[in-house]
């Protein structure tokens, strides 16, 4: 039955209707191509076969299996589906053939065979493009070919467009050129670049876009090109991390702008004209503020092109007018001076025991507390200069403060000297004592402490001298156990006070009671004067002398 139904088949092809469309597939992937044309159906199909440029791809009768006929690269890669459409699985550009599907239909008045064709176009996303014959270098005026720019394996081909940092190159008249490429196959698509530079090209980077349907932002990899032209301006360059400064070395670079640059130079250095070859520098060495000035270099064979810098070379001298070691009497008036060479306003600051100062230490009149280690700082960017001297005052010794205190257990007295007064004075005293403390001479100063144990009032006197001279002072210092009494005293109640007066009163009746007593007997011994004559009158007044001495005593005693 099969056999019969295909000689009908051939039979009947002279007859056919043969209908064309284009089927559009991607590349890689599943193509369907449709056994009819447009939304027309067909059915009571008997017989379907399919074909490709006469050679048979596959055939099924109604009610049968699929029958495989294709031996070529096909045979695996094609199914029918169940509307027969045919299958293309892999869809690859080779695959752009004109597919013929022929279908034998049973209608009311016999057999008729249909006749459907194909061409199928495979799309396909360009490769990621690329330039070639890249020029070795450009020059500035000269439309040069840059390269040539390739996206290969496209269907429909892509378009190419040209950029230049990121952005597109649109053609200009003598300055930029875009010619499409005659490619040797139909996928690819190439595009040549003329440029003429400029100077401000120096470091663009050039690079190509495809632009198609099936894909976006294929870039090429940037590229960078030499650009040569000729040196029109010179920059003289000083090289240093800091201003010049007196002392160091120099050095002085010239930077052309042409490419390539020049390599050797003529430096102006203080009128004299240095030729300097296969370098762009030269070096000054120990340089000094004499070498202050301008400073030229220029091209050897253009010495027209030039290049000026002015250099102001860093210095600053700094002398005090005193020694080291500055020795001075008390009371003296402090010559200071600070001479200062400098490039630039410097800033000046002392110390004075390490401690910063608000001023320049002017003294007119010298006291033993501004003795001590003085420094001086000027700094002016990154110099510094630094000085110093060491002030002495001398002088005779003075007794500035003489007191006593007791120990914090009562129990003993201490005497505090301090005296100003250098070299350091000796310190004595017109006692015996234990030495507590001596504190450290510090600016002229000295402070002496002694402990002692007086059992009754004493003037104690506090000796200071040098070579200079000798002071004294005196200070009355009380007796412990009169401490003690006052204490006592101080701390007693008002029944402690009571019994005082009492005793007082006490003590005056007793002393009323003698002197009455003394009294009696005196004027017994005047009656018994007068009964005895021939005493001797300087007997009696002996008598009466002693008589008022012990009256006069007894008073003091009543007062007491």
């Amino acid at each position: 039955m099969m056999h019969l139904l295909s000689l009908l088949f051939s039979a009947l092809l002279c007859q056919v209707s043969s209908l064309e469309k284009s089927v559009i597939g991607l590349y890689g992937e599943t193509v369907e191509i449709p056994c009819t044309v447009g939304a027309n159906k067909i059915e009571n199909v008997t017989l379907t076969k399919w074909k490709y440029e006469n050679v048979d791809l596959l055939v099924k009768s109604k009610g049968k299996e699929t029958v495989v006929l294709a031996t070529d690269e096909y045979k695996d890669r094609i199914s029918l589906a169940a509307n027969l459409s045919l299958l293309l699985t892999g869809a690859k550009l080779t695959d752009q053939h004109t597919f013929t599907c022929q279908a034998l239909i049973t209608t009311n008045i016999g057999l008729d065979i249909k006749d459907f064709s194909h061409a199928l176009i495979v799309y396909k996303a360009p490769e990621a493009p690329f330039i070639t014959e890249k020029a070795a270098e450009l020059e500035i005026g000269k439309l040069t070919k840059l390269g040539k720019c390739v996206a290969k394996n496209a269907n429909p081909p892509a378009k190419i467009v040209w950029l230049r940092n990121n952005k597109t190159l649109t053609p200009e008249e003598n300055r930029t050129v875009i010619n499409a490429g005659n490619s040797t196959s139909p996928l690819d698509a190439e595009s040549t670049l003329l440029y003429s530079a400029r100077k401000e090209d120096t470091g663009a980077q050039f690079s190509c876009r495809a632009e198609h349907l099936l894909a976006s932002g294929l870039v090429s990899p940037p590229q960078t090109f030499v650009i040569n032209y000729s040196t029109e301006k010179l920059i003289l360059e000083v090289i240093s991390n800091s201003l010049p400064v007196e002392g160091n070395d120099v050095t002085l670079k010239c930077v052309a702008d042409g490419n390539p640059r020049p390599t050797s130079f003529n430096f102006h250095i203080k009128g004299n004209v240095t030729k300097v070859e296969n370098s762009d520098n030269y070096t000054i060495t120990n340089i000094s503020r004499n070498d202050s000035g301008e400073y030229k270099c220029s091209l050897i064979n253009r010495p027209s092109i030039e290049a000026a810098k002015n250099i102001v070379v860093q210095y600053l001298d700094v002398k005090l007018n005193l020694n080291k070691t500055v020795i001075r009497r008390a009371g003296d008036f402090l010559n200071l001076s600070v001479g200062i060479d400098s490039s630039a306003t410097p800033t000046v600051s002392w110390t004075k025991g390490g401690v910063k100062m608000n001023k320049e230490p002017k003294i007119t009149k010298l006291a033993y507390s501004d003795a001590g280690l003085y420094e001086l700082e000027v700094t002016m960017g990154p110099l510094s200069r630094k000085a110093s001297f060491h002030l002495t005052v001398e002088g005779a010794p003075v007794i500035r403060k003489l007191d006593d205190q007791n120990d914090k257990d009562g129990h003993r007295k201490v005497l505090i000297c301090e005296a100003e007064g250098s070299p350091k004075p000796a310190v004595s005293w017109n006692i015996n004592g234990t030495l507590i403390d001596e504190k450290s001479f510090d600016n002229g100063t000295i402070k002496h402490k002694i402990s002692v144990m007086p059992s009754a009032n004493l003037s104690v006197a506090c000796t200071v001298s040098n070579l200079f001279g000798i002071d004294t002072r005196v200070i009355t210092v009380s007796s412990l156990f009169e401490d003690v009494k006052v204490d006592k005293r101080d701390s007693s109640d008002d029944d402690d006070k009571t019994k005082l007066v009492v005793g007082v009163v006490i003590g005056l009746l007793v002393a009323a009671l003698v002197i009455g007593v003394a009294y009696w007997m005196y004027m017994k011994k005047s009656k018994q004067g007068s009964w005895k004559t021939g005493e001797k009158e300087n007997g009696s007044s002996e008598e009466e002398k002693k008589l008022e001495e012990k009256m006069e005593e007894n008073s003091q005693k009543a007062d007491v």
